[in-house]
Parts: C-alpha cells; sequence; structure tokens
C-alpha cells in the first residue's frame, strides 16, 4: 500500500444509495444484505460503512484499443473506460477501474469477482490452476475466467488484473455466460492493446 501513497492527490467520490424497500428494511433492492459493494475493489462490505468514499488512481494512466463492434459508454466517477457488448444472448458489461496500491492482493481481488457469481473462494494455493498470465508490452496482467450464476442465470466473467505505475487497474467483461465465452478471444485481443500513456 505503501507504493500507492506517493505524494500524489488522492480523489474521492460520494454517490447516494439507493434507499430500501420499505417492506425490507436493511436490505438493498437486489434481495442482498445492504451492501452489494463487495464487488468493487477496496469497497466497504459492513453496511455500516456504505457511504465510506473509495479512491480511485490518479496516477499515470493506461490506454487502449477496444473491438469497433464494442458500444463506448460515457466514463464515470469510479471508471476509466465503459462499453457494453451485444450480442444474441443479450448484453455484457466492460468495465475498467484503477484503485491505489493492490487494493487487498491479487486473490482477495479474484475471490471478490468469485463471489459475484456464487462461487467459493479459492485458496492461495488455487491461484495458478485458475489464472493465466499475458504479458502486453511493459504491461503484465493476470487474466480471471469464471462461470457461475448472478441474477439466477448462467453469468461469465472474464478479467484481468494489471498493476501499474503504484495502482492496480481491472478490465472486467461481464455478462451471459455463452456470450461472454463468444467475446472472450476479442477481450484477450483487446487486453493486448493496452499500453502505458
Amino acid at each position: 500500500m505503501i507504493a500507492g501513497c506517493r505524494d500524489r492527490e488522492i480523489v474521492a467520490y460520494r454517490a447516494p444509495k439507493d434507499p430500501p424497500p420499505a417492506d425490507m428494511p436493511g436490505r438493498a433492492a437486489s434481495g442482498n444484505p445492504a451492501s452489494a459493494q463487495g464487488s468493487m475493489p477496496g469497497a466497504p462490505t459492513d453496511p455500516a460503512m456504505a457511504a465510506t468514499a473509495v479512491p480511485t488512481a490518479t496516477g499515470s494512466d493506461l490506454i487502449w484499443t477496444a473491438p469497433a463492434d464494442w458500444v463506448s459508454k460515457p466514463a464515470s466517477a469510479m471508471r476509466k473506460g465503459s462499453y457494453t457488448v451485444r450480442g444474441e444472448g443479450g448484453e455484457a458489461d466492460l468495465s475498467i477501474t484503477a484503485f491505489p496500491g493492490s487494493t487487498g492482493g491479487l486473490l482477495a481481488n479474484l475471490n471478490r469477482w468469485r463471489g459475484q457469481l456464487g462461487l467459493a473462494p479459492l485458496a492461495e494455493t488455487e491461484l495458478d490452476a485458475n489464472c493465466a498470465r499475458l504479458d502486453a508490452g511493459d504491461l503484465h496482467l493476470v487474466v480471471a475466467d469464471f462461470a457461475g450464476q448472478a441474477g439466477g442465470k448462467p453469468t461469465r466473467l472474464v478479467g484481468a488484473v494489471v498493476p501499474h505505475g503504484g495502482d492496480t487497474w481491472f478490465f472486467k467483461l461481464m455478462g451471459p455466460d455463452a456470450l461472454v465465452a463468444r467475446e472472450k478471444p476479442a477481450f484477450l485481443e483487446f487486453l493486448r492493446t493496452i499500453q502505458a500513456r
């Protein structure tokens, strides 16, 4: 974490939560306990901490070239980039985020993704069997592919964790299982275009 605290200004953003439904006090609209924020690296999991700001990375940026058929969406306070990927199976979401430091480390971040799909966490000894390494120029990416359930539907997540300049970048494509599986080769080619600005 010290590497992420070099003389850089950290910018934090606060976004208001939607109020819980009246008939389910203390629960989010999804029906899960009132913090579904565990899906975001560095996000609090305690409902009492839901208003805690999460700092985003402010160091040097990465750039990339997305496939022509991915539809760019506006970036937001939390996202450095965002795309919709459409296909016969519906739509998948490609998010690009970056946070200071290691955000808990590789194992914690992969397990956070697995949790989004209702999968059991990995042990440290299972990491190598559940991820691949990919180099894009001077960048070293860890790529994972997990299939499970989200909202009661078969869902797949392919993602990459990219340490860069004291920050950690996350490139995550998540959506219907068949659609994301079909888009995986394009996603891997997309990852190979990433470079430091």
